[in-house]
């Protein structure tokens, strides 16, 4: 997937901000935060959306909202609270064609979003 953004930061093509790395998913800071705190969870795995997952990956996807959990820790929001994004399509704002989680924290989260 060499035209994915994503597939290129995970490869190391394409500087980022890293946060977490393992062998199934990255973590970033967003080059453009919506929050003081927002990172970007994302599979190593080559997924457009979420409409794109198959039975197999609901392990990833349980690994992915784990390491938000832990960052959201590590970054210090559990008391303050934060908001766990994922974005499906155009239409409610998914840029980057690869499924990835966003953690946004540091500030007052609104209801309804958007």
């Amino acid at each position: 997937m060499s035209e994915c953004l994503f597939c290129r930061i995970v490869a190391k093509e394409v500087p980022a901000r890293l946060v977490f790395a393992d062998d199934r998913a990255v973590a970033i800071r967003d080059i453009n935060p919506q929050a003081p705190t927002h990172l970007l969870v994302i599979p190593r795995k080559h997924i457009p959306t979420l409409l794109d997952l198959a039975d197999d990956d609901a392990s990833l996807m349980g690994h992915l909202q784990l390491v938000a959990a832990k960052l959201a820790r590590e970054e210090k929001l559990e008391e303050r609270g934060f908001r766990v994004v994922i974005n499906c399509g155009e239409g409610a704002g998914q840029s980057v064609f690869h499924v990835h989680v966003h953690l946004l924290g540091g500030r007052p989260m609104r209801w309804p979003p958007g």
